[in-house]
């Protein structure tokens, strides 16, 4: 295992333009930028770096701005292009010791100058961001969300989790943009041909998110301070953007709750980035 210094640059508390942006989300890949007026991290890279270099060209963000991989945890899905832009773009990739040991192997050519280690429940800083890992339960090893603010404004990231638990769930309620998981339709699991095995590890407290869960937490903690609310990572085969959208609306309408505005939600495309998200 080779630990590196963490070599990050100060949080600046003064900067106005932030926006951010969902590559890809779901089981073929999951991949978020976020950036600031001068540099970006992503948050996973679940998809080839082909493809991340080239939806950041599209959207005339350059590969040069980006300052660093927050890396979720060890699944193909979240790791894909990770050995190509540590390689060929010396880009820094940031996750626990134990994860990293999770991810590293004989076979992973990962950059070793590009490793870089961080705690659980500790702050660091990076590109302008002050970043928060902190755990969630999910089938791997190990597996994180992440926590980062810009001066006052806040975003929480959590993909895969079979549960909220009370660890994370602070991070979760504290989002200005929230982006977490509705993986699957109940019912549409239930019926669907996954064999039971598989159905159940879905279900379990760590497997992944259905509608209702995520539907349930949101009317319970919904609030003012939450602006964007991005729904991701869902099932291919036994969920469906309106099916995620209509359990929300059902579970919100029961509960007599009306959104300010100003408030948004959103439903993060599988395979193809979504519009830059401003948070002003």
């Amino acid at each position: 295992m080779v630990s590196k210094r963490l070599l990050l640059t100060p949080g600046n508390k003064e900067l106005m333009k932030l926006n951010f942006c969902s590559l890809s989300s779901g089981s073929s890949g999951n991949c978020y930028y976020l950036g600031n007026e001068f540099h970006g991290i992503l948050i996973d890279a679940g998809i080839s770096a082909t493809s991340i270099r080239k939806f950041l060209k599209d959207m005339d963000i350059s590969m040069q701005s980006i300052m660093g991989v927050l890396i979720t945890h060890n699944h193909i899905d979240h790791i894909k292009g990770l050995e190509l832009l540590t390689r060929k773009n010396s880009l820094p990739a940031f996750t626990t010791p134990k994860i990293w040991e999770s991810i590293l192997s004989p076979q992973k050519r990962i950059s070793r100058d590009c490793i870089r280690e961080i705690p659980l429940q500790q702050m660091f800083h990076l590109a302008g961001f002050d970043i928060e890992a902190f755990p969630v339960t999910h089938d791997a090893p190990e597996t994180i969300g992440f926590h980062i603010c810009a001066g006052d404004r806040k975003i929480t990231i959590v993909t895969d989790l079979g549960h909220i638990c009370q660890t994370s769930a602070p991070y979760i309620k504290a989002a200005n943009l929230l982006v977490i998981e509705s993986n699957y339709d109940e019912q549409m699991l239930e019926n669907g041909r996954y064999p039971y095995f598989l159905k159940a590890r879905i279900r379990s407290d760590h497997g992944h998110l259905g509608n209702h869960q995520t539907a349930e937490f949101l009317a319970d903690n919904i609030n003012d301070n939450l602006f964007h609310i991005c729904l991701a990572h869902l099932s291919k085969n036994n969920n469906t953007p309106e099916m995620v959208l209509q359990t929300l609306e059902q579970t919100f309408l029961a509960r007599g709750i009306i959104l300010n505005g100003r408030q948004r939600i959103s439903v993060l495309n599988r395979n193809t980035p979504t519009d830059l998200i401003s948070l002003v």
